[in-house]
Parts: C-alpha cells; sequence; structure tokens
C-alpha cells in the first residue's frame, strides 16, 4: 500500500480527531481527545519542538500517528521521543516503519543523540522495534479499574487528626503548595532521564491550563494544614478517567495517604458517571503498584521504554 506521511495541520479538526482517533485505537487505557491535542499544539513549550505526523493511504485512510520532539526539561541534552501508533487492522502495511523513518529524520535535524520510545509488550512490537536499532531499558504497565462493578473502599468515616481532604478546586487562588508537592514527588519518579524542576508558571499553564484535566474530581490529602499527598484527575469528558499523577511528599510518606487521595478522586470520578478507570506505573515503583491494588487496579497491558542511538 502506498503511504503518505504528512505532518498534522495545526488548526483543522479533522486532522486532531483523525489522530486522537488512531491513538485511542491502538492504545485504549489513555486519555486522549482532539480538544487536548489541539490544545498541547498551541502551548507546547518551544524548546519540546512538538510534531505529529499522520500516515495516510490512498483513499486518505489513516494508517498510523506519531508524535516526536525533544524531552524538555531533560538535564542532558540530545534526548528525544518518538512514539508511534498503529491500529491492529493497519499493522504490517509499513506505516509504523514510514513514520519511524520520519520521525527520526526530524530528531537528527534537531541535533538528537538518542531517541525514547514506548512500545507494546507483543512480540510483534518487540520485534518491529528491534529490526529499527531500538532496544528494551524499562518495562510500565497500564492498570484498569470498571468503576461501574468495581468494590471501590468506603473513605474512612473518620480521619487521622490533623488530616483533611481537599480537591485541587479548592486551591484556584494559589496551586504553589501542589507545585511544590508535585515537583518533589515528580523527582522521585523512576525512569532513564533526569529532568529538572519546571518552573512554577510553565507548570501551571502545562498542566491546569489543560481542557482534560478535571481539579474538582483530583484529590488532595492536607496534614495540618499542608499538601501531603495529591491525584490528579484527567478525563475525556464521556466516560474514560486517567490518574495523571499521584504522589506524597517524603516527609508524609508511609501513611496510606496516597491511597486516600487516590480514592477520593476515583469516588468523585464514578460519581460524575465515568466508568473507566486507567493508571500506569513504571515495573519498579513497588509502593504505588501496592496502592493501585489495594484498590482493585488489575494489570490490563504492558509496554517497554525503547532506546535508540542516532
Amino acid at each position: 500500500m502506498t503511504l503518505t506521511v504528512r505532518a498534522l495541520r495545526a488548526g483543522v479538526p479533522e486532522d486532531a480527531e483523525a489522530f486522537a482517533r488512531t491513538r485511542r485505537a491502538t492504545i485504549p487505557y489513555l486519555v486522549c481527545t482532539a480538544e487536548a491535542l489541539a490544545w498541547e499544539a498551541a502551548h507546547a513549550p518551544a524548546g519540546q519542538r512538538l510534531h505529529r505526523l499522520l500516515a495516510t493511504g490512498p483513499d486518505g485512510t489513516v494508517a498510523g500517528c506519531a508524535d516526536t520532539g525533544l524531552l524538555a526539561g531533560s538535564t542532558a541534552p540530545g534526548h528525544g521521543f518518538l512514539h508511534t501508533a498503529v491500529p491492529p487492522g493497519q499493522a504490517g502495511r509499513g506505516a509504523g516503519a514510514a513514520l519511524v523513518a520520519a520521525g527520526e529524520a526530524y530528531l537528527a535535524g534537531l541535533g538528537v543523540r538518542r531517541v525514547h520510545s514506548w512500545v507494546a509488550d507483543e512480540d510483534g512490537a518487540r520485534r518491529f522495534a528491534e529490526r529499527l536499532g531500538y532496544r528494551r531499558s524499562r518495562q510500565a504497565r497500564f492498570l484498569g479499574l470498571d468503576l461501574r462493578h468495581a468494590p471501590l473502599p468506603e473513605l474512612p468515616a473518620t480521619l487521622p487528626a490533623g488530616v483533611t481532604l481537599a480537591s485541587v478546586a479548592d486551591f484556584a487562588d494559589d496551586l504553589r503548595p501542589l507545585y511544590e508537592a508535585d515537583v518533589e514527588c515528580a523527582a522521585d519518579e523512576p525512569g532513564d532521564v533526569d529532568v529538572g524542576a519546571t518552573p512554577y508558571e510553565v507548570w501551571l499553564r502545562l498542566n491546569w491550563g489543560r481542557p482534560d484535566w478535571d481539579a474538582g474530581l483530583s484529590g488532595v490529602v492536607l496534614v495540618d494544614g499542608r499538601v501531603a499527598a495529591y491525584s490528579v484527575a484527567q478525563t475525556d469528558g464521556v466516560d474514560r478517567y486517567w490518574s495523571g499523577m499521584t504522589g506524597t511528599r517524603r516527609a508524609f510518606r508511609g501513611r496510606g495517604l496516597a491511597t486516600l487521595a487516590k480514592l477520593a478522586a476515583l469516588r468523585r470520578a464514578r460519581a460524575a458517571g465515568y466508568v473507566h478507570a486507567y493508571t500506569g506505573n513504571d515495573a519498579t515503583n513497588a509502593p504505588m503498584l501496592a496502592v493501585n491494588r489495594r484498590l482493585g487496579y488489575r494489570v490490563v497491558a504492558s509496554e517497554w521504554r525503547h532506546l535508540k542511538a542516532l
């Protein structure tokens, strides 16, 4: 099949919807909407050099998509990302290879020396990545929870002394306490690249300006008035909920506060009508995997970070 790989056209709703639809068909666990994609294209950091691609057949059918750019915030230069998505019905027709070639050419033009890519934990995907020179690095897991039928634990009738529950919406006048918690927790996230702290103004714009992040559903646990733990809700506005980030500040770990924050967010999401809850964890992140198991999440898929030297 003759394929054409082209850049996603900014401001063209049909392109954004085609990209979102393709990604959802390939990775159904993620929240991905055309509205959020358009927002990202307009607000991505200039230093990220975000670039999105569509692979189409002669009849205009979308056979795959990819996003690529620089790892913004990396403390080491020369790192880029390239993530491709080819729906099951289009696999084996050359779309993946065409998208990778175009993405790598773009990254090479930016001086990237090391490409990071997530690859599904499937034999075909693994062989494809290895054939193109990518090597496995670390594993991550997608976990799912059916909010319609899952027996979610009840919130404690009485909280420990000094502990209170809130939502991110309660911090509308000043999100800096949440920013400080997020910077501390993000620094402890497992990963292949060290990422420096994001300035507050940039963090505010890239997080709480997004159309798919829900401040009212997101859970926050306070201890003596200080932010101790939080769980961020990302939704598609229809039926899908994603835990964007859950964390506990170092001084408060080991007290079950992340579980409490996430449980509060999940119960709000169910009350709001969301039915599919997903989250993702690095395979080495034992504390968060334990939190999710306690809440009823089960592994639904895995993927591997792959690296390639350009």
